[in-house]
């Protein structure tokens, strides 16, 4: 029977045969009225009190158990569920998606990440979100470009050049001490060793005690481009133009040494010098070059000179470090023009450093460190806005994202809220007071500050009026589209409040609801956007105490429910007649010997496809793409008068897709 389609029927036979249109996947009705048709095969209905026709939805969500960290979260098959109990490992995410191994969850997961926020604290405590202590505009500046945490009669001051002035400030009120006025110029670099400050004008290296009193030359310069220096392992190392110099920190003027190392280019420009535990490093630029050098100190403790630089960490082409900084001799953090990357010091003073971490289009150039944090002045834009904000990155050295990437948690940290223009240029940590302090101005990429604002102390109890924190996209792991229904954000709002808002894919927010101490925090129904969505985010904002400025309250972490808005699709189950011969309702008879065989085989033979056929029930006119679920033939009639008996009725199965 190869080649023939059981339509075409046999010339012999006296029993009519299939009378139709066969378009390969279609059946159209032309003699015989046929009552179904699959792939194109048709068939007359078998349907009885013993075989009925049977129609249901078909099956759309998996039984599931919980075998993941976070109990609870496919426990349950009614609805989808997403909780998130903590925001520790930073910011930096656009979607949601928990869990990259199930079985084996890390910090790289996104398990405890988030889009983006301002103004909250998420390091602080583990599993709590929280306002920031607010900064307030303590001095007004015209050229400030570096600040230096000092002490002075155990209290904390500021120790800051602006413009040809060296000042000292306890960062508490707009009084300055003035420590030296310089020469009528600028102020290039300053430094202090504890009880000293140094700067370098266009002629001097200049000491003067933070304590006040008569200034001292150190050396004798001529500054004809740029300058840097540093106090490190009890010496000053100056950068002035292409030269770096090794000096002891006394007076007495004079001539500078001989430089300690010279760069071949006259326009590499020194940016930043710190010490590490076996080596001096500084950073620099010219043209689009940039790289890190070192200096490794011989067997007596004094640094060689050298007719090259031996180089530590070279960045890509067209990144230029502004700064480095040395954390506790073991990580070193580049600055640059395009964001921040991590690094480590091994014990030979080599460098290892990861991919930016902080990608930015504005440059970073101030750093300061304390504990396991490193504060990093630059730019962050504004929630909904095209307008930044001048404030500083927090990165937390003791929260690596993924081992071995160099990659550790992040966030944006406070920042200067009556300014939308500009940038933070530098920054120290008051280790008494445990706040910081920066400098505002505004930046141009080469060649740094072109005007300042001011110097910005961080309050001691103040918080911020309000501030925001947004997750990434959540999609449940899947871009089947969602209809997300509730939320719930748990917390403690006995003081100011949090409201709740959604935001979709095309940035449209929504707001949900608003928790304060009379309302509590109930699960709330999710409105807009309306429909499914591939994902959602969601937004929580936190409010001061109206009547306490220093309370606010504490955010705790959310549960989000939704329910897959996929098309259900339907189980049909249809009773087909089988045999030889077949006669529809018209009375129009079909079929020959064998005929049964040959449909069953061409059914099956669709079926071993597991492509999806065309369903029509001419019944009811409806015509549907499935997949067929299963097909049993049943045969009881068995062989007699030389006919094989073969015929019966098939179960077919079907799933509408």
């Amino acid at each position: 029977m190869a080649g023939r389609d059981i339509t075409e029927g046999r010339a012999t036979r006296s029993i009519a045969i299939d009378l139709g249109i066969g378009t390969g996947s279609i059946w159209q009705n032309t003699g015989v009225q046929y009552d179904f048709a699959i792939g194109g095969l048709p068939f007359l209905a078998a349907i009885s009190d013993q075989h009925p026709y049977e129609r249901a939805t078909a099956q759309f969500r998996k039984n599931q158990f919980d075998s993941l960290r976070d109990p609870g979260e496919q426990s349950l098959s009614t609805w989808w569920l997403r909780s998130q109990s903590s925001f520790h490992t930073g910011t930096g995410i656009n979607f949601y998606d928990p869990f990259s191994n199930p079985y084996s969850p890390t910090l790289g997961s996104n398990s405890y990440r988030y889009n983006k926020s301002l103004g909250v604290e998420v390091f602080d405590v583990e599993g709590q979100v929280t306002l920031l202590r607010k900064p307030t505009l303590t001095q007004s500046t015209t050229a400030a470009t570096e600040l230096f945490a000092v002490q002075v009669g155990g209290a904390d001051r500021i120790l800051m050049h602006d413009g040809a002035t060296l000042k000292l400030t306890d960062g508490t009120t707009s009084a300055m001490t003035t420590l030296s006025a310089g020469v009528a110029t600028t102020i290039y670099a300053a430094c202090a060793d504890g009880t000293n400050a140094y700067y370098i004008d266009a002629a001097h290296i200049v000491s003067v005690p933070l304590t006040g009193g008569a200034t001292s030359a150190v050396r004798n310069v001529s500054v004809t481009g740029s300058a840097k220096m540093a106090y490190v392992k009890e010496r000053l190392i100056v950068g002035i133009d292409n030269k770096i110099y090794e000096m002891p920190a006394t007076t007495g003027g004079g001539a500078l040494p001989t430089p300690l190392y010279t760069h071949p280019n006259p326009n590499w420009v020194w940016t930043g010098i710190d010490e590490g535990s076996t080596a001096i490093y500084a950073s620099g630029y010219v043209g689009t070059q940039s790289s890190v050098v070192k200096f490794t100190l011989d067997a007596t403790g004094a640094l060689p000179v050298l007719t090259s630089a031996i180089t530590a960490a070279v960045v890509p082409d067209g990144e230029i470090i502004h700064n480095i900084h040395i954390h506790l001799m073991s990580y070193i953090i580049i600055a640059t023009n395009k964001g921040a990357r991590v690094g480590t010091i091994d014990g030979a003073g080599n460098i290892n450093y990861g991919g930016l971490m902080i990608d930015t289009e504005y440059p970073i150039r101030g750093m300061a460190s304390h504990d396991s944090y490193v504060y990093l002045a630059g730019t962050f834009d504004k929630i909904d806005s095209a307008e930044q904000y001048p404030g500083l990155y927090i990165i937390n050295l003791g929260t690596e994202i993924s081992a071995g990437t160099l990659q550790f948690a992040y966030a944006t940290f406070v920042y200067a809220d009556t300014i939308s223009s500009g940038s933070a240029i530098s920054v120290c940590h008051l280790g008494t007071t445990n706040n910081v302090a920066f400098t505002v101005g505004n930046l141009s990429q080469s060649t740094g500050a072109t005007a300042n604002q001011g110097l910005f102390v961080q309050s001691s109890s103040l918080l911020y009026t309000s501030g925001y924190l947004q997750t990434g996209y959540i999609r449940y792991n899947t871009l089947e589209k969602k209809n997300f229904k509730r939320v719930v954000g748990r917390g403690d709002y006995t003081y100011g409040s949090m409201s709740i808002a959604t935001y979709a894919l095309d940035g449209n927010v929504y707001d949900v609801i608003s928790y304060d101490s009379s309302i509590g925090n109930p699960e709330s129904t999710i409105t807009q956007p309306v429909g499914g969505q591939d994902a959602l985010g969601l937004r929580f904002t936190l409010y001061k105490d109206a009547t306490d400025g220093t309370k606010g309250p504490v955010f705790k972490g959310y549960q989000l429910k939704a329910v897959p808005a996929s098309p259900r699709t339907r189980m049909i189950k249809t009773p087909l007649l089988c045999y030889d011969t077949d006669t529809d309702k018209y009375n129009a008879t079909i079929g020959y010997e064998g005929y049964a065989y040959e449909k069953l085989a061409a059914l099956e033979d669709i079926e071993a496809s597991g492509d999806v056929v065309t369903w029509q029930d001419f019944r009811t006119g409806e015509t549907t793409q499935c997949l067929i679920e299963e097909v049993t033939f049943t045969d009881i009639t068995p062989p007699d008068k030389k006919l094989t008996g073969f015929g019966g009725i098939v179960s077919l199965t079907i799933r509408t897709v």
